[in-house]
């Protein structure tokens, strides 16, 4: 990961107001602070257990997770652990303790109506999907979801749920078209209809989130918002991926905030948005499992866009054009030798003008390689239509979303 002070900049650059994190990181929180942005931080499925067991342990983790940052960090949502139900079954039966101890002690600090307490299940816990009206939960689950339900409702918190329609589509083997699963406008004809409501659904994700209502409702709850706590696609697969590419991965994430931000809801509830966070901010190049689980990323480690997010008319949510916002600067501490062999090389080879360079020019001060070159790799950068490749100068150069540029260069 990059350093927090980075990530805060990427999301600031971007204007992105709500970051969902896998944890509690001291030093992100640290770094979130005053910056306004609504964060939604999680307990580890590997903390849950304890927590869960224990009103004590509870109390210590809001104390160090949540009231030592609150306000100056505007926290504002706790995932107790993740899809709980299928990766951690053994904790199921305490999942519910664990939401109400960590509650109990918010009600304590008196921020229980500031923050509030939910934790994201896979959509895989929905059976029966389609049509819609059809749906429930797995029956096994009830003894769990009856009681997290009735937590959700008497606190007015959301049923978080992960909606995937890459994996839908892809186990679908064929029954689930890729434009009914990228939000890829359809001929009426192709429509699908839930022949027990007439609603007509257009995208898979539509379709999940309502099976979640009537999923709730077949128990009797149905006053409950669904927040999806991760969708997204992967801009790259292996050999039996063949879906997974950038410009699904574009289109899927651009539609997906376009039918966000019109406020177009689900035909079940239409014109009530579902608030989605996107999945996910960076690149995992470390991950294990298949080449696509390493690209769900809208930016690489250096925050370079993997791809321009097709958005018109969406304000300035990652701005249509996202590159717009990053620059190719000397990195930090590079070998001076090294530096000026590639300044040279670029106002040489690489076509780059450099006059603005010489001395009594407008960009001659600080005259330092490492300014120079700057200059000339953003040059170079930029010529090339800033293709990540065209900064890198055998290692000495580094994509940023901090523009390099004094005012008078």
């Amino acid at each position: 990961m990059p350093h927090p002070t980075q990530v805060v900049a990427l999301l600031k650059s971007q204007q992105i107001k709500h970051v969902r994190l896998y944890n509690a990181d001291r030093g992100m929180l640290l770094a979130l602070a005053n910056t306004g942005i609504k964060v939604a931080i999680s307990v580890p499925n590997e903390q849950l257990l304890g927590i869960g067991q224990s009103n004590a342990t509870a109390a210590n983790w809001v104390s160090q997770n949540v009231v030592a940052h609150y306000p100056s960090t505007n926290i504002t949502t706790i995932c107790v652990g993740s899809e709980v139900l299928t990766s951690l079954p053994n904790a199921a039966p305490i999942l519910v303790n664990a939401l109400r101890f960590i509650h109990s002690a918010l009600v304590a600090s008196n921020l229980d109506r500031q923050i509030k307490v939910s934790t994201p299940l896979p959509s895989s816990i929905i059976l029966d999907p389609f049509p819609p009206s059809q749906a429930f939960f797995n029956h096994s689950l009830n003894r769990v979801l009856v009681p997290m339900l009735s937590f959700l409702q008497s606190t007015g918190s959301s049923f978080m749920l992960n909606v995937y329609p890459y994996y839908d589509y892809m186990q679908s083997n064929g029954v689930i078209p890729l434009d009914y699963a990228l939000f890829k406008p359809l001929p009426a004809n192709r429509e699908v209809v839930d022949a027990n409501t007439l609603l007509h659904y257009t995208n898979v994700f539509d379709a999940v989130i309502d099976a979640a209502y009537f999923a709730m409702a077949s128990l009797n709850f149905t006053n409950i918002p669904v927040l999806v706590t991760e969708s997204g696609w992967p801009s790259k697969g292996d050999s039996k991926e063949p879906d997974a590419t950038l410009e699904n991965a574009n289109t899927y994430n651009s539609n997906l905030i376009r039918h966000v931000l019109n406020h177009t809801g689900t035909p079940k509830h239409p014109g009530i948005a579902v608030s989605t966070y996107i999945y996910e901010l960076y690149n995992e190049d470390t991950r294990p499992g298949p080449l696509s689980e390493k690209n769900w990323g809208l930016f690489d480690a250096n925050g370079a866009p993997i791809y321009v997010l097709h958005i018109t008319d969406a304000g300035s949510v990652l701005a249509n054009d996202t590159t717009n916002q990053t620059y190719c600067a000397a990195k930090d501490g590079a070998d001076v030798k090294l530096l000026q062999a590639a300044l040279d090389w670029a106002c040489g080879p690489g076509k780059v003008d450099c006059s603005q360079l010489a001395q009594g020019q407008p960009c001659y001060e600080p005259d330092t390689v490492a300014e120079h070159a700057t200059y000339a790799f953003d040059a170079y950068y930029k010529m090339n239509g800033k293709d990540p490749e065209a900064c890198d100068f055998k290692g000495v150069a580094a994509i940023t979303t901090s523009n390099p540029s004094k005012p008078n260069s």
